[in-house]
């Protein structure tokens, strides 16, 4: 923003938000300040939250109304839920409208503030928060600043046995020791290539440390961005650094959701949209477009399956979704943000027709918008002002591709990226899959493609066309995973899911071992949930082994997920 220009109007200041029953409109929030003591025995957070607020109201007095929901709880796991089975551990997860349980809030990512915390835990635990500075204060004492404002959903906390190791210049892993060296060997080195790629992309990084707090295997999700402190799954420890991009979308997050919000989670586009194109920008400077194309072509086949799943129609499927007072924002989550938001932001590049100028104009969105909130018209307003040929063109009302029709009709994206990039390593694939579907095996075809070069993307879609074609002759999936032990015995989570369907779908009892072997090792609900679905879908001793499976893992598996599973398990009668 120009120095001495007054602030711009935004759109988002009139934009209401369902998902809060809170007065935030009344007041500014200046400071939030958490003061807690954790209890495992039993399993309370104790303490204060104070919040510093300026009343906005014309006569100076209104009535101060907060998000609480004392039903819900923060996720307090078992030893048996964590990885090294020892002791307890705490986690907090605000993203959409959960952090209302963990302290009253204004809950609604239109708001930000800074804040501070002070938390006391028992003996033999460590405390780590989303927050820029960290300090031990005596034995079980440690306090907290972020000294950047945040929207309510970002603040986190985590409690456990937790010790770190540095990995970088600004960023250290934080692990329960049995994994702390296995993730400071996974990521040493390469976070900081990540972070100097994105400055160069989207301008500074201004949240100071970018650290990875590796979550116990129960924890159902990928990640979670929160700021300073990115939440992830530990299956992403492969012992190979084979999906250690993965992160690259949570840092992603540091620009296009942390820094630039969407004011509603109507607009949950905006935070998933950009921050898909901001991976894939960052993919393509650090391993080259086919790469990233093929990536790419994997996000467009889940936006093809969730859409023909759901119905191309489905209200859903708009990039504005509206959120109807009552419901919770999570049940409206899919691919539509992701993908179909990736798309919209690739066809504003294809309007501009200049990779170098669209890249600016990020930097200069970022500039504009940084810790504020905003509504799609905020983006469009400044995208037709910084590219004033474009809006005496009327770029924004093309027959087809209007701006309008992006954000609130639903279906297909009216504009697909070129992928045709990712041909050269998708082609290959597709020919060895087609070889492995054969009645007869031609093994001399077979061998003369060496897929030890393949990454792990390359692999995925391997897999898939095989699953596709499955099931296969019969001996063939034997045949395929004594050619192929790096994928057979892999220890690549994405890798493992797949090589358990396609045993489930090929009632290949002798790999069986295999699926329970993963399904012990973590709970994340993207792979525990299909394989189950593939288990009840097989044979009648693929389904023995899914009670059996779950018999002996229900207790390590976050309680959401686990009730997931005992739907598929026992389907409700209609």
């Amino acid at each position: 923003m120009a120095s001495g220009r007054a602030p711009r109007a935004l759109h988002s200041a009139q934009a209401v938000d369902v998902a809060s029953a809170s007065s935030f409109r009344d007041f500014e929030l200046l400071h939030l300040h958490l003061a807690l003591r954790a209890d495992f025995g039993s399993r309370t957070l104790s303490g204060s939250a104070t919040l510093e607020l300026r009343c906005l109201a014309p006569a100076g007095a209104a009535e101060l109304t907060l998000d609480s929901h004392p039903s819900l709880e923060v996720c307090w796991l078992a030893p048996q839920q964590t990885a090294g089975k020892e002791k307890p551990f705490l986690y907090t997860q605000g993203q959409a409208v959960l952090n209302r349980a963990f302290f009253p809030c204004f809950d609604t990512p239109a708001v930000k503030c800074t804040y501070s915390a002070l938390i006391e835990v028992p003996d033999g635990f460590t405390a780590v928060m989303s927050a820029d500075t960290w300090e031990q204060r005596g034995p079980g004492s440690f306090s907290f600043r972020m000294s950047q404002p945040i929207p309510s959903y970002l603040v986190a906390l985590a409690i456990g046995d937790l010790v770190s190791a540095e990995v970088g210049p600004r960023s250290r892993v934080w692990a329960e020791p049995c994994l702390v060296q296995a993730a400071r060997e996974e990521y040493e080195g390469i976070i900081e290539d990540f972070l100097l790629t994105a400055e160069k992309l989207f301008g500074p990084y201004v949240w100071g440390r970018y650290d990875l707090l590796f979550m116990p295997p129960s924890f159902p999700f990928g990640g979670m961005e929160n700021p300073c402190l990115t939440f992830v799954t530990p299956c992403l420890l492969a012992g190979d650094r084979s999906l250690a991009d993965v992160i690259i979308h949570e840092i992603s997050h540091s620009w296009f959701g942390n820094l630039v919000t969407n004011a509603n989670w109507g607009e949950f586009w905006l935070n998933e949209g950009f921050t898909m194109y901001a991976q894939r920008r960052i993919s393509t400077l650090l391993f080259g477009s086919a790469h990233t194309c093929l990536e790419a072509a994997t996000g467009r086949a889940l936006l093809r399956q969730h859409m023909d799943v759901a119905g191309e129609e489905n209200p859903l499927n708009r990039l504005r979704v509206k959120i109807e007072p009552g419901i919770d924002p999570d049940d409206t989550y899919n691919e539509t943000p992701y993908e179909k938001g990736f798309c919209f932001v690739s066809y504003l590049a294809h309007l501009v027709g200049d990779q170098d100028q669209f890249d600016e104009f990020l930097k200069a969105y970022v500039d504009e918008f940084k810790f504020q909130s905003i509504v799609a018209e905020d983006l469009l307003d400044f995208y037709l002002e910084y590219f004033p040929e474009l809006k005496a063109r009327g770029v924004e009302s093309i027959p087809g591709f209007e701006f309008d029709r992006w954000l609130n009709t639903p279906g297909w994206p009216p504009f697909l990226p070129d992928l045709s990039a990712g041909d050269s390593l998708m082609k290959p694939a597709e020919q060895l899959a087609r070889l492995w579907a054969a009645e007869e095996l031609d093994m001399e075809a077979i061998g003369a493609v060496t897929i030890s070069a393949w990454r792990t993307y390359q692999l995925v879609y391997f897999l898939d066309k095989i699953l596709q074609e499955s099931p296969l002759p019969p001996g063939n999936v034997q045949k395929l995973g004594a050619t192929y032990p790096a994928l057979s015995q892999a220890r690549n989570a994405e890798l493992r899911l797949r090589w358990g369907q396609i045993v489930l779908k090929n009632d290949f009892q002798e790999d069986f071992w295999k699926v329970r072997d993963f399904l012990q090792s973590q709970g994340k609900q993207k792979y525990t949930v299909p394989l189950y679905h593939a288990m009840m879908g097989g044979s009648a001793e693929a389904r023995a082994l899914a009670r059996d499976t779950f018999a002996a893992t229900a207790a390590q598996l976050h309680g959401h997920v686990a009730s997931y599973v005992q739907q598929i398990l026992v389907p409700e009668s209609p």
